[in-house]
C-alpha cells in the first residue's frame, strides 16, 4: 500500500526529532557521569590541613626570652626605608644579604632590661611586623644526648659490578641494609614513579656531593651561615638527610634514595657544630618558596616558637610548598618547633619492629610516622645496627662514608621523599598531598586496632607508605581522570549535530589520544612493565609528562594547566583531516585532566588567587571540551 503524504511527513519530522532526543539524552547522561565522578573525586581527594595549631603557650614565650635575653629578631615591614630604620636608633644586624629585601634584622643590647624595653617599643611600632627573642636552633640530639660517633659501613663504598648485574632493581649493593626503605613500601613504589621534575629543599647543615649523590640533580641553594653560595656540608647531617630523599639509585654503588629523580636544593642554616638561628631558617624557607622548591625538609628545631618562622611557613604554604619537619628527639610529649606549627607535616620516628622509638617526641601535632632507626639494637638480625643508612661525609668533612644515623631527623626525609613521589605524580597542592599521605598511611604492627585517619599521638595517621600513596595518586587519579575525559567527550559529541564519523582505525586513534591526553595508561605497572615505561608519557599522560619535563617551571604553570595545549595542536595540525580524531581525543583527554584537578583540588595554579584556581581549571576544561567537539564537526 502506498504511503500517504502524512506518513512521509511524519517520517521526515520524526527522524530529526529522535536524533535531537538522543542527542539531548546523551548530553544528559554524560553530564550526570561527569557530575557523579566529580563528586566522587572531590570526596576521595578532599583537602586536609596538617594538624591545627594555636598561639604558643605563655611559658614557652617566657622560656624563649630567657635563652637569649639581650638579642631580638625584628621583622620590619618590607616597605620600610633605610632612613626610617636609621631613625629608630638601633644597630640593625642583617641576618643575611636577604635582609635588604625582607627587612629582618638582629638587634643586640647591652642588658636584658634594655632588650625588654626595646621589644615593648618595637611591638607598638606600626612599621614592625613581629619582635621575638633570638631563640637558638640546633640539630636534635639523636638519643637525648650528644650524637655518638656514627657507625661506618666501608663495604658499601666498593663498586660491586658483578653482584649488581644479578641484583635486580635496585642494584645498589647495600640496599639490603636499608630496612627503612622497605618499611615504607619500596621498591614497589618505584614502579609507579621516582619523583621526576620535583625539587626538594634541604634546610640543614648543607649538602656535599658525595660519591653516591653523583647522579642526583642539584639546583642552586644558599649558605645562610656564611652568607654566600657555597652550600657544602661541614657536619654530615644535611648530606645524610639529602641521601634519604634522593640518593643516586640503581647505579651499582652504595645505597638507594626514595625520590632519586628529584632534585636537591641545599640551604645551609646550621654550622659545623649543628647550631644556628631561627631567623636564618625563616629566610631559608622564603628562599625555597621563591625559587621553585616543591617540598621543604626541616630536620632540625627547638623548643621555642619564633614568629618569622611561622610566617615563612604560611608564606610557603600559600605558594604551594609542602613543609615537612622532624618532631624532635627528647622522648617527650611536646613536639618541637617548627614541626609544631600548622601547615607543617610533623613526623615521628619508628624502628625496625614498627614501634615508635624511645627518643621520638609525641603529641596531638604528630601527623605521620616514618623510619628513624634505633642504633642500640639489631632487631632484624643482619649484624648491623638498626639505624638509617646513607652516604654522607665523615666528621671533619675530609672524606665520605656510608653511615648509620638515627633520629626524627632521619624520619622526616622519608616523608619528604614520599611527598616528592606524590608531587611527581601530578598532585601538587600541599593539603592534597597531606591528605594522600594520611589516607594511605599504614597501620603499624604494634597497633591492634585503629579507626579513622588518626591512630594516636605517637603515630599520627600511621606509618608513611610510599607504594600506597603513589597508587592513590596515580591509579585513583588515572581512573577518575579517564572517566571524566570520556564523559566530557560524550558531552561534547552529543552537542554536535553533524560530525565526522569515527569508525575503525579512526576510533582507536581517538580513544588512544583521549587516554594519553587524560592520564596515560596508568595501569601499566600492574602488568609488570619496566618502571621507565610506566613513568614515561605513555604511562603518565600528557599534562603530567610535560610538568615533569619542565621541572619546577611546570608545577602549577597556568599555561600548561589550561586549554592552551589542545588549542595550539589544533591550530598547527587542523589542516590534516586524518589527524582530527587524534586532535579531538587529546582535547577531551586534557579536559578530563583539568576537570579532575578542579574537582579534587590537587593543583595550585601559579599567579592565580587560590579562590580562583578551581574556576580557572573548570573553565579551561570546558573550553577544551568545546574545542574537541568543533574539531569533529562536519
Amino acid at each position: 500500500m502506498p504511503r500517504s503524504n502524512g506518513d512521509t511527513a511524519s517520517r521526515k519530522c520524526g527522524r530529526p526529532g529522535i536524533r535531537i532526543y538522543l542527542t539531548v539524552m546523551r548530553a544528559r547522561v554524560a553530564g550526570a557521569i561527569a557530575l557523579g565522578l566529580a563528586g566522587i573525586t572531590a570526596w576521595s581527594w578532599r583537602g586536609v590541613t596538617p594538624h591545627p595549631g594555636g598561639p604558643p603557650p605563655p611559658d614557652e614565650l617566657l622560656a624563649a626570652a630567657r635563652t637569649s635575653p639581650d638579642t631580638l629578631i625584628v621583622d620590619f615591614r618590607d616597605d620600610i626605608t633605610n632612613q626610617a630604620l636609621a631613625a629608630r636608633g638601633y644597630v640593625d644586624e642583617p641576618i643575611s644579604r636577604f635582609s635588604a629585601t625582607d627587612r629582618m634584622y638582629r638587634i643586640r643590647f647591652p642588658t636584658p632590661q634594655e632588650a625588654e624595653d626595646a621589644a615593648r617599643r618595637l611591638r607598638a611600632d606600626p612599621m614592625v611586623e613581629s619582635v621575638d627573642y633570638d631563640a637558638p636552633v640546633s640539630l636534635f640530639p639523636e638519643d637525648g644526648t650528644p650524637m655518638a660517633p656514627p657507625v661506618d659501613a666501608p663495604e658499601c663504598a666498593n663498586d660491586d659490578r658483578a653482584t649488581a648485574k644479578s641484583a635486580g632493581f635496585p642494584n645498589d649493593p647495600c640496599f639490603r641494609y636499608q630496612w627503612h626503605l622497605q618499611q615504607i613500601g619500596l621498591p614497589a613504589a618505584w614502579k609507579l614513579g621516582q619523583g621526576r621534575g620535583v625539587v626538594v629543599a634541604v634546610i640543614d647543615t648543607g649538602v656535599s656531593r658525595v660519591p653516591d649523590l653523583a647522579g642526583t640533580r642539584f639546583v642552586p641553594g644558599f649558605n645562610f651561615v656564611a652568607d654566600n653560595d657555597k652550600t657544602d656540608d661541614d657536619h654530615g647531617h644535611g648530606t645524610h638527610v639529602a641521601g634519604t630523599i634522593a640518593q643516586s639509585t640503581n647505579n651499582a654503588r652504595g645505597v638507594a634514595g626514595i625520590a632519586f629523580r628529584a632534585a636537591i636544593m641545599p640551604l645551609k642554616v646550621l654550622s659545623r657544630e649543628g647550631a644556628g638561628s631561627m631567623a636564618a631558617i625563616a629566610q631559608a624557607i622564603r628562599f625555597a618558596a621563591d625559587h621553585d622548591a616543591n617540598i621543604i625538609n626541616l630536620s632540625l628545631g627547638g623548643p621555642f616558637p619564633v614568629t618569622p618562622v611561622r610566617r615563612a611557613i604560611e608564606y610557603a604554604h600559600r605558594k604551594g610548598v609542602i613543609v615537612v619537619a622532624a618532631a624532635g628527639n627528647n622522648g617527650s610529649g611536646r613536639v618541637s618547633y617548627p614541626a609544631r606549627y600548622p601547615d607543617v607535616i610533623a613526623v615521628a620516628a619508628t624502628q625496625w619492629d614498627e614501634t615508635t622509638t624511645f627518643y621520638s617526641n609525641w603529641g596531638k601535632e604528630i601527623d605521620i610516622a616514618a623510619p628513624g632507626g634505633n642504633m642500640r639494637v639489631d632487631q632484624n638480625g643482619d649484624g648491623k645496627p638498626d639505624g638509617v643508612l646513607q652516604n654522607t661525609i665523615l666528621p671533619g668533612g675530609a672524606r665520605s662514608g656510608y653511615l648509620w644515623f638515627m633520629g626524627t631527623s632521619m624520619a622526616a626525609p622519608h616523608v619528604a621523599g614520599i611527598a616528592a613521589l606524590v608531587v611527581g605524580a601530578g598532585v601538587t597542592r600541599p593539603d592534597a598531598v597531606a591528605a594522600i599521605l594520611a589516607d594511605t598511611a599504614r597501620k603499624p604492627k604494634p597497633v591492634a586496632s585503629a579507626s579513622g585517619r588518626r591512630i594516636d599521638d605517637h603515630y599520627g595517621a600511621g606509618i608513611a607508605d610510599a607504594a600506597a600513596a603513589l597508587r592513590k595518586a596515580r591509579s585513583s587519579r588515572g581512573a577518575a581522570t579517564l572517566g571524566l575525559g570520556a564523559a566530557l567527550g560524550l558531552l561534547g559529541l552529543g552537542g554536535v549535530r553533524r560530525r565526522e564519523r569515527l569508525g575503525g582505525a579512526q576510533a582507536w586513534v581517538f580513544v588512544t589520544a583521549l587516554v594519553l591526553g587524560a592520564c596515560g595508561f596508568f595501569f601499566l605497572p600492574s602488568l609488570g612493565v619496566p618502571a621507565w615505561l610506566a613513568d614515561s608519557p605513555i604511562g603518565t599522560g600528557t599534562l603530567e609528562s610535560l610538568a615533569q619535563l619542565l621541572g619546577p617551571a611546570g608545577q602549577g604553570n597556568p599555561l600548561l594547566w589550561s586549554a592552551l595545549l589542545p588549542v595550539s595542536t589544533v591550530a598547527l595540525l587542523y589542516g590534516a583531516r586524518s589527524l582530527r580524531p587524534a586532535l579531538a581525543g587529546l582535547a577531551f583527554g586534557v579536559a578530563g585532566g583539568l576537570l579532575f584537578a578542579a574537582c579534587a583540588y590537587t593543583a595550585d595554579i601559579r599567579f592565580v588567587p587560590d579562590v580562583l584556581d578551581r574556576a580557572w581549571l573548570a573553565v579551561n576544561a570546558f573550553l577544551a571540551t568545546g574545542l574537541g567537539a568543533l574539531v569533529l564537526r562536519r
